[in-house]
């Protein structure tokens, strides 16, 4: 079916969950608070991780419409999001605290109304590691806790990488984040994940974080592992010459769920979670080719 591109575009922003923009650069507006933040709204689903795992989910007043997790913040009032926050909604909940990405639209507008807006938009791990520093600022939460929270995470995907055996290591790896397509580079955080783990991006960092993929690059590229949505996995399947890659010949595919889909698409605290997904792909999936036998 045709897809327009500005539908096109709307589908990559729902899949992203808003968690980047793809021409805009990272920001990030520090707040000075006589008190820590009680009252906050989150509209930015890696932000609302953020404030939860730094031990404030109960303070969340409202959140976006793409944030879900964890499980108890199901309930919490729906502010619409990036593209169209609901500005009377949010004043109505007198939050003390609003965070956003900054290019949201609305970021302006809330603060003449008074409200105090933070924006941040994580978009590699020195970006994640940024957000756990500025939040934790914000909602009064000492730096030592949050510090000791971003090196266990860090550790614990360096102790991933660690434990894969080497037959998966330097895999060449096409990451697609939606099927316009839009893959992820290397600069990525996506992409720093996956070099950690030992894989070879094919999307170098100079196309941009998540640069618009030519369909007959990758064919010419071949990748040895592909890693995409389910969602999508139907429209790459239809690409001419691609029922020919030999990943998909070969079953080299791995596609995530939607759930799965989420963990790995947004720059937050649960990139432990998107470091072992990714890992458990790149075992699976070299395993068939590290034995001669089989």
């Amino acid at each position: 079916m045709h897809k327009t591109l500005g539908h096109c575009i709307g589908r990559l922003t729902r899949v992203l969950c808003l968690s980047f923009t793809l021409s805009f650069l990272s920001t990030s507006h520090a707040v000075e608070a006589a008190k820590p933040a009680q009252r906050i709204v989150s509209l930015l689903p890696s932000l609302t991780e953020t404030v939860c795992a730094l031990g404030a989910c109960n303070r969340l007043v409202g959140i976006d419409r793409y944030s879900n997790w964890p499980e108890s913040i199901s309930q919490l009032p729906r502010m619409g999001g990036g593209i169209d926050p609901n500005i009377e909604s949010i004043v109505a909940l007198k939050p003390d605290l609003v965070l956003m990405a900054g290019s949201a639209r609305g970021v302006d507008r809330l603060r003449s109304l008074g409200l105090t807006v933070l924006t941040l938009e994580p978009k590699n791990y020195a970006d994640v590691q940024n957000a756990f520093k500025v939040i934790a600022k914000a909602i009064g939460v000492p730096s030592k806790d949050s510090d000791r929270e971003w090196r266990n995470l860090n550790a614990q995907v360096s102790e991933i990488s660690t434990s894969m055996p080497q037959y998966a290591k330097a895999q060449r790896v096409y990451f697609e984040v939606s099927s316009v397509p839009f893959g992820a580079s290397e600069s990525s955080f996506i992409g720093e994940t996956l070099q950690r783990l030992g894989a070879k991006n094919i999307l170098p960092s100079a196309l941009g974080l998540f640069p618009q993929v030519s369909p007959e690059f990758v064919v010419r590229i071949q990748p040895d592992i592909i890693m995409v949505g389910e969602g999508n996995l139907a429209d790459m399947q239809a690409r001419p010459g691609w029922a020919n890659l030999r990943a998909m010949r070969t079953g080299r595919v791995c596609t995530f769920t939607s759930k799965e889909s989420d963990v790995l698409m947004r720059p937050g605290p649960r990139i432990v979670e998107a470091a072992r997904l990714m890992s458990q792909c790149l075992v699976e999936k070299s395993a068939a080719q590290a034995k001669p036998n089989s």
